[in-house]
């Protein structure tokens, strides 16, 4: 009999949001393939988590994810994890859940911190239609995705690095002009902060001293005002 893949959502900055269902996963389980295993290493002692780990990431994606489901398919159950977050949104994961679920063998979700929900709760912009474009490209493609993006009746959530969200700002003034947005920065960590004002204020904002942290940048569909 097959075993069963989880995917196992992680916390997102604060180790205190390990959900109880998602330790008693990590501790059950066979195996859990890791983003990072130097990362994960660190929630595992936390809870105290001895399973054994195995790395799967971007890099060895394509040959782990058949090699994940030949275990599955040996009876082992496997979870997988993320550095922060949900495997498969803006992780790897998407691999090894497409094969075991062509070959039938039962995936089940475990929910955790998810930096796009936590970044839209706080942001103070509609939140009833949302698109998630995640990491934009960091050079060909870049213009078309803004392009596309640019009349989607919907708030827009990016994924986005310290050292590059001051260029995906100016970006987002250039080609959108001077929208309401909302930049999220540390969410759930001890400096976590979140802003909420026109783009060229955030610029403004956000260049006064070097952009630390993790940033979720939300973008006001067009025409929207904080009147």
């Amino acid at each position: 009999v097959a075993g069963t893949l989880y995917v196992v959502g992680t916390p997102i900055g604060n180790l205190s949001d390990l959900t109880f269902r998602a330790e008693t996963t990590l501790k059950a389980v066979n195996l859990i393939a890791a983003e990072d295993t130097r990362t994960s290493k660190k929630l595992l002692r936390h809870y105290n988590i001895d399973t054994p780990l195995i790395a799967y990431h971007d890099n060895n994606e394509i040959n782990q994810a058949r090699n994940l489901v030949n275990k599955l398919n040996s009876g082992d159950s496997i979870a997988i994890i993320s550095d922060a977050g949900t495997p498969c949104i803006s992780d790897p994961g998407y691999r090894v859940v497409n094969l075991a679920k062509k070959e039938r063998i039962e995936v089940i979700t475990i929910p955790g911190p998810s930096a796009v929900t936590a970044a839209l709760s706080v942001s103070g912009l509609p939140t009833d239609h949302f698109y998630f474009e995640g990491f934009l490209p960091p050079k060909k493609g870049r213009r078309t995705r803004f392009e596309l993006l640019e009349s989607l009746p919907a708030t827009v959530v990016i994924f986005e690095s310290p050292h590059k969200v001051l260029r995906t700002l100016r970006d987002i003034h250039n080609y959108w002009g001077n929208r309401i947005i909302s930049v999220c920065r540390e969410l759930t960590k001890i400096f976590e902060e979140s802003f909420l004002g026109t783009v060229e204020d955030a610029e403004n904002y956000f260049s006064k001293s070097k952009p630390k942290g993790e940033f979720v940048v939300l973008v006001a569909k067009k025409g929207y005002t904080l009147d």
